[in-house]
């Protein structure tokens, strides 16, 4: 049951490419910025031999449409979230979500009556303040990094993605969450989701975590160098839910060390099937 996206679907944001695995329990991964549902490669084969797991790349990011003329936000997103959930016709699936598919999740939930059985968090975008220094540097100058040439552009994409990591990445992986943006629709994609970041959009429902439906759990990459731990913290005490860090991971813990990330998240889903 490897990743793969072997359907699409043409949504109000363009075409969108998207896999599922498995025949269990309804399980929906959603993936974060800059990565696409390739970060969940190494860990679908374990849970589709105990779900059913539903992914896509979201509008702007993977192998989906990356037209200029879309919104890609959070709160964009988040009505695309709700409606492949829509697609899928699962009226309460568990959600596993990662970075800025945390805030989608949420507000997709709390503002557009998604129903999840339970959801885990993973080093989610959420809690402010959650840019880099980099992130607010390229926000400012868009139209500076829009015309790098394609090779600099190729490095910063490499430095970008390596600098949200603790444990480094084989090459293939590497390449893997790279390729997507590279050729110039990629470069304008890329650089777009910096002018359309927005905390605006998280702090809308920060003061509603605490109306989450239950279980929700925590789980955070305890090294992370984005967004630090205390950060993952201040969100379970938010939601008023358990953490549970795994020590020496980073931003993406799903690729870092699958198995100890397996290991923390599976008990946790699979209460839900027992």
């Amino acid at each position: 049951m490897a990743w793969h996206l072997n359907h699409t679907h043409d949504s109000q944001l363009g075409t969108i490419a998207w896999g599922k695995a498995g025949d269990g329990p309804p399980l929906v991964l959603a993936h974060g910025w800059p990565w696409s549902s390739y970060a969940w490669h190494r860990v679908i084969p374990i849970l589709a031999d105990h779900f059913t797991v539903y992914w896509y790349d979201m509008p702007g990011f993977g192998k989906s449409d990356k037209a200029l003329d879309h919104p890609t936000g959070l709160d964009a997103q988040a009505v695309v979230f709700a409606e492949m959930l829509s697609l899928w016709q699962l009226d309460k699936p568990s959600v596993w979500a990662h970075d800025f598919g945390g805030a989608i999740c949420l507000r997709a939930q709390l503002l557009h009556d998604a129903r999840y059985d339970r959801t885990l968090l993973m080093n989610i975008v959420m809690m402010r303040p959650w840019g880099s220094d980099f992130f607010e540097h390229v926000r400012h100058h868009i139209e500076a990094f829009l015309g790098l040439p394609s090779h600099i552009h190729a490095a910063v994409v490499q430095a970008y993605i390596d600098g949200a990591l603790i444990k480094p990445l084989d090459e293939k992986d590497r390449d893997a969450l790279q390729a997507p943006w590279l050729d110039k629709e990629g470069q304008r994609a890329f650089y777009r989701q910096f002018a359309q970041a927005d905390e605006a959009l998280t702090a809308e429902v920060e003061n509603e975590l605490n109306m989450l439906s239950r279980p929700v759990q925590v789980i955070w990459g305890a090294d992370d160098p984005w967004i630090p731990l205390d950060r993952g913290m201040a969100l379970a005490e938010a939601i008023g839910c358990e953490i549970h860090p795994i020590q020496g991971l980073g931003h993406l813990p799903q690729l870092e060390d699958p198995t100890a990330v397996l290991d923390t998240a599976l008990p946790y889903l699979m209460a839900e099937a027992a």
